[in-house]
């Protein structure tokens, strides 16, 4: 691939990009394959290298009714600059710069998809 030809540095952002959405879940650890390496973190390894808890609810297309009382219209319209703009579709184009950068993450990186990340569906919403 021609972005392998592109890595310079300490840090790769297509690498990393590439990794994440290479990414599932196998028992307790993340695991990934790439450039031929398969890759695992354990949640021993998770906390260390980020100091995080490895716990918390996981958030699925089949349990998102388990977040009680997430109302994803109230949600999202505190995320927005303006308060009393029109709500058309859950796009990041009107939110807050935090807001919106987290956004971008979550439909990036933890919800991949193959196109349209600048529309934000409930999962993403309940993930920000």
């Amino acid at each position: 691939m021609k972005w392998f030809q592109e890595m310079s540095g300490n840090i790769y952002p297509n690498l990393v990009k590439f990794f994440y959405t290479k990414l599932h879940i196998v028992g307790d650890n993340l695991c990934s394959h790439v450039k031929g390496n398969e890759m695992e973190i354990t949640p021993k390894v998770w906390s260390i290298v980020t100091g995080l808890k490895y716990v918390g609810l996981r958030i699925n297309k089949g349990n998102i009714g388990v977040v009680e009382e997430f109302n994803k219209m109230q949600y999202y319209r505190s995320c927005l600059k303006n308060l009393q703009s029109k709500v058309r579709n859950f796009s990041v184009g009107g939110m807050k710069l935090n807001e919106r950068i987290i956004a971008f993450i979550v439909s990036w990186m933890f919800t991949p998809r193959g196109s349209n990340h600048s529309v934000l569906i409930e999962e993403d919403l309940v993930l920000i």
